[in-house]
């Protein structure tokens, strides 16, 4: 440890691309499977509410950051709207992008399996 060795480069790239792909399974298993299992369980009617909560989601982060032109200015809702806009424009330029493919990824699969849902969903509903 005396900073003396060349450091192995590919080495660390792997070790972090491997982890990040393994890190990525759940939250792409939960996309994919969310309008799978609410589609058979619960039927078109709730789908079509999961769709239009995620689609809510993605939009909110730009609807925030237009509430900070609103109200008098040094008010304590402005100062509150600030601070939260100061904290999530980072979060929201990080995560936009993705969450964006994710939305779509839901909405596409949804219509694919849209006349199977139609014809065999809502499975709970017939069973009680």
């Amino acid at each position: 440890m005396e900073g003396t060795a060349k450091p192995d480069y590919a080495n660390c790239v792997k070790i972090s691309t491997d982890a990040s792909i393994k890190e990525m399974i759940p939250p792409g298993a939960l996309v994919m499977l969310t309008p799978l299992i609410v589609g058979i369980l619960f039927g078109v009617e709730t789908l079509s509410g999961v769709l239009a909560g995620s689609l809510v989601s993605g939009v909110q982060a730009g609807a925030s950051e237009h509430a900070r032109t609103r109200g008098p200015k040094g008010s304590d809702p402005h100062k509150a709207v600030v601070i939260g806009d100061t904290v999530g424009d980072p979060l929201k330029d990080i995560s936009g992008p993705s969450l964006n493919i994710l939305i779509k990824l839901m909405a596409v699969e949804s219509l694919i399996f849209a006349t199977f849902f139609a014809t065999h969903g809502g499975l709970l509903f017939k069973i009680f």
